[in-house]
């Protein structure tokens, strides 16, 4: 193994498991006790060479656990949720649990140095509160300092999220002007059209209005970041029956979903067409044993579960893969950037079968004063 091979391993095993913490902590108090001191030589030497290090022990560990446990548990579960009057208290609990164990290394340097805690510290070791008056401040500027840096560093992934999605959208939007009028499509749902005005002038006329409610859909209804669940729907149900007409019944083609759904939630436009002109596209054409799309979408509370699955005829991975000009890559990076954290993607390909199973959290739709207007109507 090259030097830089280990090098790279050695760097990621220190970012993995956040070893670069420590000496951060360390270098902290290193930096503070120097000003206390006003003796870099002489802070080095009572921190790491003396009685005292248990002392500087304590802060280090335990004003670090502190800070680690209202990042990573009190935020989340009280802060972000609003729960302000909770979190304010635990973490007021939380300090002031830390300073005392703080105050306790203060005790524990004493007996390790074989001497009274009045001669090592020149206070009387029944007033416990004195060391208080250190402890406690150094513990909320820790503290402060963990959350601010927190904060700062969740700010900064927001903004650069922020500017992604608004490339993603742009990159997103002209990408679909380029393919969503697929002439394959277009030209095979026309043909398709055209037979059945001779054959059957009612199912003629019943496909001609939902390609025209496909293609209105596609100008017209799809500009926006979030679009009624409904409306998704429709659009889908539509681009089924166009494509099971194409198909000329070689494909047999299940569809089950939850109705009605409720247009008060959104969901970003194409996120479920895609998967479904995949199916569509690279379903097997045997001849001599079933060819199979099934399709399902299902909706408990915001929780969107939706299921696509193809038979396949041992096609290479890298045609799945890249379908519509846009490709699986491209839509799981817009999950991540539309829906993070509120998504799970589950892709299977197979010698036989392709799936795809996407469980969503939607949000309500802000709806105008325009459109609640009209919706009281």
């Amino acid at each position: 193994m090259s030097s830089l091979s280990v090098d790279t391993l050695n760097q990621n095993w220190l970012f993995k498991y956040k070893l670069y913490h420590i000496p951060f902590w360390c270098v902290y108090h290193y930096f503070w006790f120097t000003i206390a001191v006003a003796n870099p030589v002489a802070a080095a030497k009572s921190m790491f060479f003396s009685a005292y290090s248990v002392k500087m022990l304590a802060y280090v560990v335990l004003q670090a656990l502190a800070v680690y446990f209202n990042l990573y548990y009190l935020m989340p579960r009280y802060m972000k949720k609003g729960s302000l009057t909770q979190y304010v208290i635990y973490l007021s609990l939380t300090v002031i649990c830390a300073s005392s164990l703080i105050n306790g290394g203060y005790y524990l340097s004493a007996f390790f140095a074989g001497c009274s805690v009045k001669k090592m510290f020149g206070v009387d070791p029944e007033n416990f509160m004195y060391f208080y008056n250190t402890s406690f401040p150094s513990t909320i500027a820790s503290m402060t300092l963990g959350m601010s840096i927190k904060l700062t560093k969740n700010w900064l992934q927001t903004q650069h999220r922020q500017q992604l999605l608004e490339k993603e959208k742009l990159e997103t939007e002209l990408k679909f002007l380029k393919y969503q009028f697929n002439p394959h499509f277009l030209f095979n749902s026309i043909n398709s059209i055209f037979f059945l005005i001779h054959k059957n002038p009612g199912m003629a006329s019943a496909s001609l209005a939902k390609f025209s409610e496909l293609l209105r859909y596609q100008l017209y209804e799809c500009n926006d970041q979030q679009i009624p669940l409904g409306k998704e729907l429709t659009y889908l149900e539509n681009f089924i029956e166009l494509e099971k007409l194409r198909q000329n019944n070689n494909v047999y083609v299940t569809f089950e979903a939850d109705e009605p759904l409720s247009d008060h939630l959104g969901i970003a436009p194409f996120i479920l067409m895609t998967f479904v002109e995949n199916a569509f596209k690279h379903v097997s054409k045997d001849a001599e044993s079933p060819n199979w799309i099934g399709i399902k979408l299902g909706l408990s509370g915001n929780q969107l579960d939706f299921y696509v699955a193809n038979s396949t005829s041992n096609q290479p991975e890298t045609e799945v893969v890249n379908y519509s000009g846009i490709g699986l890559k491209n839509v799981k990076r817009r999950l991540d950037l539309i829906y993070p954290e509120l998504h799970k993607l589950e892709i299977q390909n197979t010698a036989n079968r392709f799936e795809a199973h996407l469980q969503l959290t939607l949000t309500e739709l802000e709806q105008s004063p325009a459109t609640l207007q009209m919706a009281s109507l």
